[in-house]
């Protein structure tokens, strides 16, 4: 399993992407799935075995003779390394190659003190977690990484992060390359949340939209199974969306009538205020909502039927089977999401909600680091990079 192993394309990656599945597979099932001559599949298999990528996990029933092994993709062969970078938080995990978090550390951390403080500190807590789980350097496939702004996924440059001074085209793969030799996947904070959840709760489903509602409003997209990031790598930028309710409102992008600007925890906390209620931040207003004060209770399912005037155009726009509500704001339960059902249900037409869940996301905290492993685990188990060697 070093840097001069590689696979031969022919065969070889087909056969390995179907045992990523995790579900075991004889010789017999993957040459029939293949088309590949039993033989040829053998050599493949005793390849893969060879780097550590599959291994046995039982025998089949026997019709006869020798019972058949069954082989699958083997998650401990390496580890991967995730992080979740936010504003004001920071979260980095060891996982295997399923996504299973090994261990994992959360600390508040201030992005505003710019990118090599943030990133000494997830190499610094990344080689404790390696060194608590028994791994080593050596053993990281890559590295995966979610930052609250808009990111340029081909290079991992932020670009114009609005909060994120001192990060603007800021090269974090070449620094953390410095440190650790293996690729570096970096995306906006809401993707990943998106690729988390759909991991955690819905795996099978191809059309989900990830909504993070906190500080910002942002959505993640997964159409056809694939993640959309767009030509700039900003879809699903709906905080910055108009609705008519907030014409008059100032929002922190310059723009005036921006969703982001009546309906994150901030404006709804500021919304309160004006009517003297004392909320000062989105986490007063989760503890109103719990402690059942009918003022929070009713903005918040305000802002619901706000956010869901923006995810009604959505709706029509990319036909998700599942829209999840995430994001710290989404700890208020029940009440934001009524709203949002109230506006989407009610304005969208019938044949695209037939069949819609607008739920709260599973993952919760732990969706985008979660997604960040699956980031990073999606590379380095692709058929592309599997070509050129498995590290």
């Amino acid at each position: 399993m070093n840097g001069e192993s590689t696979i031969n394309p022919t065969g070889v990656n087909e056969l390995f992407q179907l045992l990523r599945d995790g579900v075991p597979r004889t010789r017999a099932e993957l040459a029939k799935a293949t088309g590949l001559a039993r033989s040829t599949v053998a050599a493949r298999v005793d390849q893969l075995m060879r780097m550590g990528l599959i291994s046995p996990v039982a025998e089949a029933v026997s019709t006869g003779g020798r019972p058949p092994s069954l082989f699958a993709l083997n998650p401990a062969a390496k580890v991967v390394i995730a992080a979740d970078v936010g504003a004001s938080h920071a979260t980095v995990a060891v996982t295997d190659l399923n996504g299973t978090v090994l261990a994992d550390q959360s600390e508040p951390l201030d992005i505003a003190l710019g990118p090599e403080p943030v990133l000494n500190w997830l190499v610094e807590g990344a080689t404790a977690l390696l060194a608590r789980v028994g791994r080593d350097r050596s053993q990281v496939a890559a590295i995966g990484i979610g930052v609250p702004g808009p990111v340029e996924h081909s290079t991992g440059l932020p670009v114009n992060p609005p909060i994120m001074p001192g990060w603007d085209r800021f090269d974090i793969p070449g620094w953390l390359n410095q440190h650790l030799d293996v690729p570096v996947l970096v995306d906006n904070d809401v993707n990943i949340m998106a690729l988390g959840e759909r991991a955690v709760a819905w795996p099978g489903v191809e059309h989900l939209m990830f909504v993070k509602i906190a500080t910002g409003i942002g959505a993640g997209l997964i159409s056809g199974g694939t993640l959309l990031r767009g030509a700039q790598g900003v879809a699903g930028d709906i905080g910055h969306v108009q609705v008519a309710r907030a014409a008059d409102v100032a929002c922190r992008c310059g723009n005036r009538g921006c969703l982001e600007a009546i309906a994150s925890g901030p404006a709804i906390a500021r919304t309160l205020r004006d009517q003297g209620v004392d909320a000062r931040t989105g986490s007063d207003v989760v503890d109103l909502v719990k402690r059942g004060n009918i003022e929070a209770i009713q903005a918040v399912r305000q802002a619901g039927r706000d956010i869901g005037e923006v995810l009604t155009t959505c709706v029509s726009l990319v036909n998700p089977s599942v829209i999840t509500i995430g994001g710290s704001m989404a700890r208020v339960g029940e009440h934001l999401i009524a709203g949002v059902r109230e506006t989407v249900y009610t304005r969208s037409i019938p044949l695209a909600t037939e069949h819609l869940s607008i739920v709260q996301s599973a993952a919760a905290e732990r969706a985008a680091v979660i997604g960040a492993s699956m980031l990073a685990v999606e590379h380095v188990l692709s058929p592309e990079a599997l070509a050129v060697g498995f590290r």
